[in-house]
């Protein structure tokens, strides 16, 4: 008897009725003779009464001042509450079922309130619970210190623990249930044709997922391309099978597709600020002097292009200002340019392949897209334009490549 790990996120537990579609497809994996772990996250989203930001709010209108280990107890209750809600809809419907904290599941983690990052994981209850025939409901994005401290993964945390469990318990599969029917060429928000993809590779979902598309956190994805175990992402909404994510060499019956199609998706993350520093007569190892400084301060950098001359990279806008006084302060004069965007093109087939960079300038000059900065790797291309121009440009890429088709 195989192991399967569902996992369902806030948007398919907020309502009766999102819940009894949760009923369905626990019920429809049952009837495949499986042994079942379910993970949940908290119910809803911001202004919802049991969200993750609603207790996030809660907390900053009152006093403001929770230590990171006490803010942690507290968002541990979103995940608690689902996870009992959910067991008592599955024993009314005969289904015996046992909830598990992300402690007593066995996720051990280090001590980075807010952040915390999975040790190791000791599932011998939950191997237990599942001989005796009950479905285990673990609460996701939570775990342990090894001095019994409540921690949470940060965001994307149960998507996270549902791969770990996966990967910990040699699971079948894991699928990833979400208010999307899988795993789209675009964010359907602003490319109305955007089309469902039947399977992508690990690589390229977590490339895809690193470059904006929110769909599953890279963590996640990487912790199962580790351990080789295929995720499904599906909707809690529909009967679809969704996306199969695996290694190429999983795909079954789909050669031809994987062979003809160059790029997979387009994601874009906006709110970003270009900085170029250049380089000072006299001013020795500027490079160095200069990333060094954000990393002493704390300031994440992006899309790097580094040159005898200077060098040009981005930070997030709302740690434009603090690189700024950071760079002022070592003597620079910085050239900044606020509200930009990242739009990447994604494919497993891009490298190597003549045309590709030429396609996407084409298709951005067409549109009068300036591009502000360009790189690569083997299976992303990046482009900076303007955030004016980054609805425009995702569009005009996504048209380009004919991902609708």
């Amino acid at each position: 008897m195989g192991i399967l790990v569902q996992k369902f996120g806030g948007t398919s537990l907020s309502t009766p009725e999102a819940r009894q579609l949760v009923l369905g497809h626990v019920k429809r994996e049952l009837e495949q003779n499986v042994q079942l772990v379910v993970v949940v996250s908290a119910m809803g989203r911001k202004g919802e009464p049991y969200a993750t930001d609603t207790l996030l709010d809660w907390a900053a209108s009152n006093g403001d001042s929770l230590p990171k280990r006490e803010r942690d107890l507290l968002l541990c209750c979103g995940e608690i509450i689902s996870a009992a809600t959910l067991c008592s809809l599955m024993e009314k419907e005969g289904i015996p079922a046992t909830v598990l904290t992300g402690a007593q599941a066995g996720f051990v983690t280090d001590d980075q309130y807010g952040n915390a990052r999975i040790l190791d994981i000791k599932p011998d209850r939950i191997v237990e619970e599942l001989n005796q025939g009950r479905v285990v409901i673990v609460t996701g994005f939570q775990g342990q210190t090894a001095n019994g401290d409540m921690t949470t993964l940060g965001r994307g945390g149960s998507d996270t623990s549902a791969t770990a469990l996966g990967a910990a318990l040699h699971a079948d599969m894991v699928d990833i249930y979400t208010d999307v029917n899988g795993i789209l060429t675009a964010d359907p928000r602003i490319v109305e044709n955007a089309k469902p993809l039947s399977h992508v590779s690990y690589t390229e979902i977590c490339n895809m997922a690193h470059q904006g598309a929110k769909v599953i956190h890279p963590r996640a994805v990487e912790i199962a391309m580790q351990a080789n175990i295929p995720v499904r992402v599906r909707s809690t909404f529909s009967e679809g099978e969704g996306t199969l994510v695996t290694h190429p060499e999983g795909f079954k019956d789909v050669e031809a597709d994987i062979v003809d199609r160059f790029v997979t998706g387009i994601a874009y993350v906006g709110n970003v600020t270009q900085i170029t520093v250049v380089l000072k007569p006299g001013l020795e190892h500027l490079q160095l002097k200069v990333f060094k400084a954000m990393a002493e301060h704390g300031i994440s950098v992006d899309f790097i292009n580094v040159t005898p001359s200077g060098a040009v990279y981005t930070v997030s806008d709302q740690d434009g200002s603090k690189a700024v006084e950071v760079l002022n302060n070592l003597g620079l004069e910085p050239k900044i340019l606020a509200g930009c965007a990242k739009v990447s093109v994604i494919g497993g087939g891009i490298n190597g392949v003549p045309g590709i960079m030429a396609t996407i300038v084409e298709a951005l000059a067409d549109s009068d897209v300036q591009i502000l900065q360009s790189a690569d790797s083997n299976t992303t291309i990046w482009v900076l334009v303007k955030k004016d121009d980054m609805v425009q440009a995702v569009r005009a890429l996504h048209n380009k490549f004919e991902l609708h088709q």
